[in-house]
């Protein structure tokens, strides 16, 4: 049995509709993470599933219960769904410490106060926070006031966690610390959790499944690798990670091998995979995009051998420590490619570079 069903569900605000017909699910114990653009309606997905939103249609049921049903018109209440929440800002009660912020729960449920203070301290230890109880919430880093916030969430050991952009709030360093401790985190307790991000290094980072949205509408979801590697289309390539785009025309397909050819302007063509799911949607002739992560182009040595091999000139190169960022111009195209930073290139800026067809995909 799913941890989370999410069934048809749709929302609208005003004119604007925020959701069409999203359904989703999560296993028990599973990482997702609701990724996309301000305005995709992740937010309002994760808002629904809380109680904080009523959808206009559709139902959610919640480890084996149904906590909301447009049809029937039944609709539990947040506080009743067993859930457990981190906001973006945290919202830490600045008139309490760290112990009452996160024994508070339990204190509503009417918890003995025995079993509270147990419960609190264990979970304040489980994060991090051990000893620090007593001390007024705002005398705390960011860093800190995010895990007092993830042990109130997590006190009363819900079966769900839900959290909505919870390290936006912290630099780039910690936002990568707390990445890995929130993961083993989750792991250790088993808990479901669904993750609400625009952060795509987040999103590969910690998911077991992303579910990437745009306008209201799930448009892909898998694993990190999945999404990263096996786009169904120019948005899905386009918001994940960098890519090079090659507009131009199918000139030949192999439905065995999956590979096509691409011709471009200027006569630049290119070699590469079509994804299984848009296969039957090319053919010879038709209009097709060629995308290729800038990792995936390489400078050899000597002339380039087909079928991606391109001569090319060197236009810029940045020095960003792990590597080298270069924009290249090749047979009319500017592409950014990604190298070594102690690779050499020849004083005079002309290269050749190649790229397996499998790294590159085409899409309809």
């Amino acid at each position: 049995m799913d941890a989370i069903t999410i069934d048809r569900i749709s929302k609208t605000f005003g004119e604007v509709t925020a959701l069409h017909n999203v359904s989703l699910t999560a296993a028990p114990g599973e990482f997702v993470t609701l990724l996309g653009p301000s305005g995709c309606g992740k937010t309002t997905t994760l808002r629904a599933l809380a109680g904080l939103e009523r959808p206009d249609s559709g139902r959610i049921v919640i480890d084996g219960r149904e906590v909301s049903c447009a049809e029937t018109g039944y609709f539990m209440p947040p506080e009743r769904r067993g859930l457990g929440m981190v906001f973006q800002s945290y919202a830490i009660w600045p008139h309490m410490t760290v112990f009452q912020n996160v024994a508070y729960p339990l204190k509503a449920k009417g918890v003995a106060k025995a079993d509270m203070r147990a419960r609190a301290e264990q979970i304040l230890e489980l994060v991090g926070l051990a000893g620090l109880g007593p001390r007024p919430a705002t005398n705390l880093s960011g860093g800190q006031q995010q895990r007092v916030a993830l042990a109130r969430s997590l006190v009363g050991e819900p079966r769900v966690l839900l959290l909505d952009e919870p390290l936006s709030n912290l630099d780039a360093k910690l936002r990568e610390r707390m990445r890995l401790e929130l993961k083993q985190l989750q792991k250790r307790l088993g808990v479901t959790a669904v993750y609400v991000t625009h952060d795509q290094a987040e999103a590969l980072a910690l998911s077991d499944r992303i579910i990437l949205m745009n306008g209201g509408r799930i448009v892909q979801q898998g694993t990190s690798r999945d999404i990263y590697r096996e786009p169904q289309s120019r948005f899905v390539v386009d918001f994940v990670g960098q890519a090079n785009f090659v507009e131009g025309t199918i000139v030949s397909f192999d439905r065995q091998t999956g590979i096509a050819e691409l011709r471009g302007a200027n006569g630049f063509q290119i070699k590469g995979r079509i994804p299984d799911a848009l296969s039957r949607k090319i053919a010879a002739g038709s209009p097709a995009t060629a995308a290729l992560r800038p990792e995936e182009i390489h400078i050899v040595d000597g002339e380039a051998q087909a079928p991606n091999g391109w001569q090319a000139k060197v236009a810029s190169d940045l020095f960003l420590g792990n590597m080298r960022e270069l924009t290249i111009e090749a047979v009319g195209h500017v592409f950014r490619v990604q190298i070594p930073s102690e690779q050499r290139l020849p004083p005079d800026g002309i290269i050749w570079l190649n790229a397996a067809p499998a790294a590159v995909c085409i899409l309809a």
